[in-house]
């Protein structure tokens, strides 16, 4: 057998076996959506309602819908942080009381550990993608409703 058809039929034996491999990792699990709506505007959130989808958040994603988002439901009202480590895509986010109403929104660059705070104690957060939050005129004290 020639080197080169040597290597050629490594390559597919490796190219094979990264492939079984990639099947047989567990499937994420999909996150529950929730459709919520600022004003006029609709918005498909995925829900991260469990320490660790908060903790993950959108992490690694190149990119999100113009009219996705998530919402971070934590299990108390505190001054919660975020960050954007290992967080491709820029984000605004608009911390939330408990009935919807947006506390603060915060512009977050990707690949960041600066925090970016609720101003006073927030139930919620909602992330969308950067400057979506200003583009709709949506600021402090409007509120997100379908949460």
């Amino acid at each position: 057998m020639s080197e080169y058809r040597m290597l050629a039929v490594v390559a597919r034996r490796a190219a094979l076996a990264m492939a079984l491999w990639a099947a047989s990792l567990p499937a994420q699990a999909e996150m529950p959506r929730a459709e919520l709506s600022a004003g006029m505007y609709r918005i498909d959130a995925e829900v991260a309602n469990t320490f660790d989808s908060r903790a993950t958040g959108l992490m690694r994603r190149s990119f999100m819908a113009g009219h996705a988002g998530m919402i971070f439901v934590y299990p108390e009202e505190a001054t919660h942080c975020m960050w954007m480590r290992n967080t491709l895509i820029p984000l605004s986010v608009a911390f939330l009381e408990a009935d919807g109403t947006i506390i603060n929104i915060e512009e977050m660059a990707p690949q960041t550990e600066t925090n970016h705070c609720a101003r006073r104690p927030a139930r919620f957060a909602l992330e969308m993608n950067a400057g979506w939050f200003a583009a709709k005129g949506i600021a402090a004290g409007q509120r997100i409703r379908g949460i």
